[in-house]
C-alpha cells in the first residue's frame, strides 16, 4: 500500500491518499502521485521521505516546484549498516551533530568534518555515503526553525505505517488487493478521526508569512 499524509495551511496533518502499489518503483510513485494531483492536490512545497529513489524521482516529475527532504532518521539507519556495531552510538553523535547546527552553513561545514573522522577511523563505506548524501537532508534548513524538529523526517508516516501493519497483522492474508485497500483506508479515517487528525501539529504563520515574522523578530 503507497499511502501519503499532508500538513495543509491550518497546520494541521491530513491523509492525502491511498493505493495498491505492487512496489515502490518509479511507476508506482509516478501513479500514485498523480492520482493525488488529479484529485487536487496542489501547493507542494515540501515532500518528505526515505531514499526511495522511485519515489524522490517521480516527485520531482509530478510536482517540479517542490523541496525534497530526505528523512534524517532513515539517513542514520543507512550510514549504520556500515558502521560496525561496537562504533554505532559515536557515529549517531556525530551524524546528530550535522542536524544540530544552526544553519546550513555550518552543517555542510560538520557534515565534512564528519567525514574526515569516519575516514580516519577506516569507515570508507560510511564516509562515502555522508560525503555524497548528508545535503540531501539538510533541505529543511531553508524552512522557518521551528518547524525543523517536525520536518527533517517523515516519522508521522512511520507511526500511521506501524498502525495500518498492526491491524493488517491480525488478518494475515486477504483474498485480493481491493480488500487489503479498504481494510486500509478504514483504518486511516479512524486515525484521522483521532487525536492524530485534531491537534494542530505545526504553527503556519512563520512559512506563511516570513516577512511579517521577520519584521516582528
Amino acid at each position: 500500500m503507497l499511502v501519503a499524509i499532508g500538513i495543509g495551511t491550518d497546520g494541521f496533518r491530513h491523509i492525502l491518499g491511498v493505493a495498491e502499489g505492487e512496489k515502490e518503483d518509479l511507476e508506482g510513485w509516478r501513479g500514485f502521485l498523480r492520482h493525488l494531483k488529479d484529485r487536487g492536490l496542489g501547493g507542494v512545497r515540501l515532500i518528505i521521505s526515505d531514499a526511495c529513489r522511485g519515489l524522490a524521482e517521480a516527485a520531482a516529475e509530478i510536482f517540479p516546484d517542490a523541496d525534497w527532504q530526505r528523512c534524517v532518521v532513515h539517513f542514520y539507519r543507512n550510514v549504520f549498516s556500515h558502521v560496525p556495531n561496537a562504533k554505532i552510538r559515536e557515529v549517531a553523535r556525530m551524524l546528530k551533530a550535522i542536524h544540530a547546527q544552526e544553519d546550513r552553513k555550518a552543517a555542510d561545514a560538520k557534515g565534512k568534518e564528519v567525514v574526515a573522522r569516519l575516514k580516519a577511523m577506516k569507515l570508507s563505506r560510511a564516509a562515502d555515503l555522508v560525503e555524497q548524501k548528508a545535503a540531501e537532508t539538510l533541505t529543511y534548513f531553508a524552512y522557518p526553525s521551528t518547524h525543523w524538529r517536525q520536518i527533517r523526517t517523515n516519522n508521522p508516516l512511520e507511526r500511521v505505517i506501524r498502525e495500518i501493519r498492526r491491524r493488517t497483522r491480525v488478518v494475515g492474508a486477504f483474498p485480493d488487493g481491493k480488500s487489503a485497500l479498504m481494510l486500509v483506508a478504514a483504518r486511516l479515517r479512524h486515525i484521522a478521526s483521532t487525536k492524530w487528525g485534531k491537534r494542530r501539529y505545526l504553527v503556519m504563520d512563520p512559512m506563511l508569512n516570513p516577512d511579517k515574522q521577520e519584521a516582528a523578530a
